[in-house]
């Protein structure tokens, strides 16, 4: 793997991992009671805990998950109540406002995410945190670096560009677009590296050769899109080691690949825990399940957020010497539902069935039928056979929970396939 696999960003990366998790465990108290004193959102959902007890991951799975569209809600409550004081512009997921709100300081930016959802930057040295997958990608203190990455509503081209200068690295601001623009500044400028979406990585090359012109990009770190291992290897075939990271604008880096090139490692600044879809349940390692996220960042003290990504965790550590989790990376989006005859079914109404049989270790609704004429069939994976009458109460509490009817098969423990998907929609529409 090269001398590159043995060269760490700090050496948080190589704990012992008992001893990271109980250092994530001591920080977690005080960051629920720093959301529960200091935003109003966490302070109403956190009403009941007691932070200090909250030390382990048994006890972390007992908080209720939040999602994006509760941001997006709680946000539009708040602009919607014009004569609010105090303003609450991140809908009181926050510890921190526009400069003279809240705490000292205040927001150094506001960024704006797809559905009008909004987004502090708070202070600190690579408030992110992408520095630790920019390095695992190659780039070292003096390369340039070639930012692509929107720096316009979206956080994507402060994020990097944080991460880079925490590395000390020199950015050029692209943005995106302007193809004959960027690929001008790349043969003046010859930066080392480049950032972006793995999509406009493929377009600059193309271009560069159809002018025959030679880049010198030859490392890059691409987020925002799938990296599919054919188009990284068409990368790498022109020169540019291509690597990728996961994170979102509300958590900043989630996880990031290294050159073992064998799943994502989890960031050193939040706990992951993957939950069976619709529910804030943990699946054992290698079950495929939503992503759920609990930040360290005092800013922004997410607490058991749901991505609505999936991924499965990987066995055993990391070939280059990195001893945090992995995960598989992007596998899908959790968030499932399917409209049957006219009403939709969502994965969580499916988990709320399966809840009421503790004898029921997974489960998948296929939808299936013409128009008009849908079936649903909820197909039950259990450890042994069935009890008597689990049938019947199943196909009642189906009716009960969706308002529709629907057949039920079991299958045995494993028969269900290991991709996270809760509905399954079979239907073929012209």
């Amino acid at each position: 793997m090269g001398a590159a696999s043995l060269d760490f960003y700090d050496a948080l990366e190589t704990r012992d991992p008992a001893a990271r998790e109980a250092a994530l465990m001591a920080a977690l108290p005080h960051q629920l009671a720093n959301a529960r004193q200091n935003t109003d959102a966490f302070g109403e959902l956190l009403v009941d805990v007691e932070p200090d007890l909250v030390r382990t991951r048994d006890a972390l799975a007992r908080l209720p998950v939040t999602r994006k569209s509760e941001l997006l809600a709680r946000q539009q409550a708040v602009r919607a109540d014009a004569g609010r004081v105090p303003f609450e512009p991140f809908g009181g997921f926050s510890t921190i406002g526009w400069r003279g709100l809240k705490r000292d300081g205040g927001a150094r930016r506001v960024f704006q995410s797809p559905g009008s959802i909004y987004e502090p930057e708070g202070h600190g040295r690579d408030y992110w945190r992408v520095g630790r997958a920019l390095h695992a990608a190659g780039l070292r203190a003096g390369d340039l670096v070639h930012n692509s990455f929107s720096y316009h509503l979206t956080p994507a081209g402060a994020m990097m560009e944080g991460g880079a200068e925490a590395l000390g690295c020199t950015v050029f601001a692209g943005g995106v677009g302007n193809t004959e623009l960027q690929l001008q500044a790349m043969a003046e400028l010859r930066p080392q590296a480049y950032v972006g979406t793995p999509s406009f990585l493929k377009i600059l090359l193309d271009k560069a050769a159809e002018q025959g012109q030679a880049l010198s990009v030859r490392k890059a770190l691409v987020s925002g899109e799938a990296f599919p291992t054919a188009l990284r290897d068409w990368c790498g075939e022109r020169g540019v080691a291509g690597f990728q990271c996961y994170a979102t604008a509300d958590l900043g880096l989630i996880a990031y690949e290294t050159v073992a090139r064998q799943g994502l490692v989890v960031d050193e600044g939040v706990i992951l825990e993957i939950v069976r879809p619709g529910t804030g349940d943990p699946v054992p390692d290698g079950e495929v399940g939503e992503v759920v996220v609990t930040t360290l960042n005092r800013d922004y003290p997410l607490i058991r957020f749901g991505t609505g990504d999936l991924s499965a965790v990987l066995p055993g550590p990391c070939p280059t010497g990195r001893t945090n989790v992995r995960i598989k990376g992007w596998m899908g989006r959790a968030d499932q539902s399917a409209k049957v005859r006219g009403m939709f079914v969502h994965a969580g109404q499916v988990a709320e069935v399966l809840r009421r049989f503790p004898q029921a270790r997974r489960g998948r609704l296929v939808v299936e039928g013409e128009m008009a004429q849908d079936r649903m069939t909820l197909r039950v994976e259990t450890e042994g056979p069935a009890p008597e009458g689990m049938a019947e109460g199943l196909t009642a509490a189906l009716r009960d929970v969706t308002k529709l009817r629907g057949e039920v098969v079991f299958v045995a423990a494993g028969g269900l396939p290991n991709d996270g998907k809760v509905i399954e929609d079979l239907r073929k529409f012209d």
